[in-house]
């Protein structure tokens, strides 16, 4: 291939390149992305807020061939960086990572197939369970396993979904899992007893039902006894005490991403802007964005000096907003 043939190349992947997911460094300083074509750039943020940033500080600081699939999830341990691209999760070392040189896989596992073996099913969903140091997966295996991250064994599989999981949410505090899938439910699972607790039909409710954009949750969020999702159905607030839904949000695009924040919730999806909610329901404001349609939010809690949010999506551009009120400036995958 000529050097113009790369170029001409390299254009082409950035217009239509898609990130699917983001994760924060342990110290705050970086930041992961994962794409479409496999994937993870890494940035440095504390280059790119610093008040001498060039436009270099907002190109990544290494590009990770990671996968041969879409890099869809993306979590961290404290040592570890963790994707998910088809069927297989990999670890890599965060100082490693955030090294310019190349970066060797740490660890590689292949997630259990309950399907056809000749089908793949992608891993959609990672999250990371801190008391007892293991990961769970949901995706099209229709299944959430768990993996100690010690030993790279899987422990568990909670089987009851009937469709493609796409989004997973931990309940620490009460060691619980609440998973949302194309079947239409949000299921709420016991980790200890590795059951299924509650089952809730999102679509058969009526204030939440929308039949022109179907059945399917595609994101899911707890906070104690509140739960908030949406997808086909609209976004949501339910109280998971009593099962009902008590907040019913006045967005009318399918979203993609949402997470409770301090005493708003945030989501975003199927347009250009991220929505800021008050728990009342309220519309507050809708910040544009870059991406057409957003598919990952992230906030960096960890580091005071470099709390931002971030938004991507449908474009090489990563926005970064200091305030959340409006964009400060974009990251570019290049």
């Amino acid at each position: 291939m000529s050097p113009a043939e790369g170029d001409i190349s390299r254009s082409l992947e950035r217009l239509h390149m898609t990130i699917f997911s983001q994760c924060f460094s342990p110290c705050g300083k970086f930041l992961a992305v994962g794409n479409n074509l496999g994937q993870i750039g890494v940035f440095s943020l504390s280059s790119a807020l610093s008040s001498e940033a060039k436009d270099q500080s907002k190109e990544p600081t290494a590009i990770i061939q990671a996968h041969a699939a879409p890099v869809y999830s993306l979590t961290s341990s404290d040592r570890h960086l963790i994707s998910a691209g088809g069927n297989e999760v990999k670890g890599w070392l965060w100082g490693d990572v955030c090294k310019k040189q190349g970066c060797a896989v740490a660890w590689c596992r292949m997630a259990p197939s309950s399907r056809n073996s000749l089908d793949t099913p992608e891993i959609n969903s990672l999250v990371l369970n801190q008391k007892d140091n293991s990961l769970l997966l949901g995706g099209g295996s229709c299944h959430i396993h768990a993996m100690d991250l010690e030993s790279g064994v899987f422990t568990m599989s909670l089987q009851g979904h009937e469709d493609y999981i796409h989004c997973l949410s931990l309940r620490e505090q009460q060691r619980e899992v609440v998973s949302g899938s194309e079947d239409g439910s949000v299921r709420l699972w016991d980790l200890r007893m590795g059951a299924q607790t509650h089952k809730i039909e999102v679509y058969k409710y009526e204030e939440c039902a929308r039949p022109q954009y179907g059945k399917w949750i595609s994101c899911v969020a707890t906070d104690s006894d509140w739960m908030v999702c949406g997808g086909g159905p609209t976004l949501a607030l339910w109280h998971l005490r009593s099962v009902t839904p008590a907040t019913i949000f006045p967005i009318q695009e399918t979203q993609q991403q949402v997470m409770f924040y301090q005493d708003m919730i945030l989501s975003a999806g199927q347009a250009p802007h991220i929505n800021h909610c008050q728990i009342n329901g309220d519309l507050r404001a809708q910040i544009p964005s870059t991406p057409c349609a957003i598919y990952s939010l992230s906030i960096n809690e960890t580091s005071q000096e470099n709390k931002v949010l971030t938004a991507a999506g449908s474009s090489s551009r990563v926005d970064v907003f200091t305030n959340f009120r409006y964009r400060a400036f974009s990251l570019t995958f290049t």
